[in-house]
């Protein structure tokens, strides 16, 4: 037992994981909490195949992910599952994995206000969200963020010590939607805040995929419309390079 560990009890006295699945209850969500220490890592196939938004919070276990796991949850979010990386989630392998970067960021730990502002109001996940809004004592994230700039920014932060940075930003790769939203650090009650539960909680519902698409990648022998045009390749068999 620690002070620290005592006081992220007090918050979340089962956890970020069953605190958040509590706290987004709704009539249209079925929700299921899961977490690393679980058989399989809490994501056996009969899960994961089943799951059709992941939200994936992590801070000091990146490096137990397996890599097979990884690529499992890769696949599906290509299928067209959709993932909500929450704080430090940033430095998760999926993630990195999803945006090819580093994803790295400054960063500082003295409980700072923050103040967040809703830069793309038009956006589903900024429904019903006020145009700005405070976290009274937050861990700053500060640019630079190393992350793709084809990404949707629809939250923009202001830290008191002065530093900025891209809080919530969407991404789209395959058919899955991907959106990271930076507020989440364990040692504050960010979970319990009605308005960033509001934000997630939107953030479900756009990323819900319409249909799963397990590989799009398929022959079309027959063409839609005639080809006139004489195959030079019609005495070579290719069917090995396929």
């Amino acid at each position: 037992m620690t002070p620290a560990g005592d006081l992220i009890r007090k918050y979340y006295p089962e956890g970020l994981h069953k605190t958040l699945a509590n706290n987004l209850a709704a009539d249209d969500l079925a929700l299921r909490a899961v977490s690393l220490d679980q058989p399989e890592q809490g994501l056996p196939e009969e899960i994961l195949n089943t799951t059709d938004v992941l939200i994936w919070w992590g801070h000091c276990a990146h490096a137990e992910v397996k890599d097979e796991l990884v690529d499992k949850i890769q696949q599906r979010v290509l299928s067209g599952m959709g993932l909500i990386v929450l704080h430090s989630g940033h430095l998760s392998k999926i993630f990195r994995r999803l945006m090819g970067t580093a994803c790295r960021l400054r960063w500082r730990e003295i409980g700072e206000k923050e103040r967040l502002w809703v830069v793309s109001p038009a956006h589903p996940i900024a429904r019903n969200i006020p145009e700005t809004f405070v976290i009274p004592h937050h861990e700053m994230y500060g640019e630079p963020f190393d992350i793709p700039q084809d990404g949707k920014l629809i939250f923009m932060s202001w830290f008191e010590g002065g530093n900025v940075f891209r809080s919530g930003v969407a991404f789209e790769r395959d058919r899955g939607k991907i959106f990271y939203f930076s507020p989440g650090h364990e040692t504050f009650p960010i979970f319990h805040d009605p308005i960033i539960l509001q934000v997630i909680g939107n953030a479900i519902r756009w990323a819900a995929p319409t249909e799963m698409v397990v590989n799009r990648i398929t022959p079309q022998p027959e063409a839609p419309e005639k080809i006139h045009s004489n195959n030079p390749l019609a005495n070579l068999d290719t069917s090995t390079l396929h």
